[in-house]
């Protein structure tokens, strides 16, 4: 499960529990909240350890990258 599924997940959780008060609240404002939440969760599920995809890959990228030159350099020796 990627890091946006959490996050979806995550706040559809706290739309189930919300529950008859998001009944209440109009889309557009659980919309907003929904933008301001999401944000926020991505960043607590990131200090927990776990990356987005996209910056999973740009990182294995950067590290294949210096990986190269390391065993470039070693065969220059």
């Amino acid at each position: 499960m990627d890091q946006s599924e959490v996050t979806k997940a995550v706040l559809k959780i706290l739309k189930k529990e919300i529950g008859a008060v998001s009944k209440l609240i109009p889309l557009d404002i659980f919309k907003a909240i929904e933008e301001k939440v999401g944000p926020e969760i991505d960043i607590i599920i990131e200090k927990s350890g776990y990356v987005k995809k996209e910056k999973y890959e740009r990182l294995k990228k950067i590290t294949d990258n210096l990986e190269k030159r390391i065993t470039d350099l070693e065969k220059d020796l």
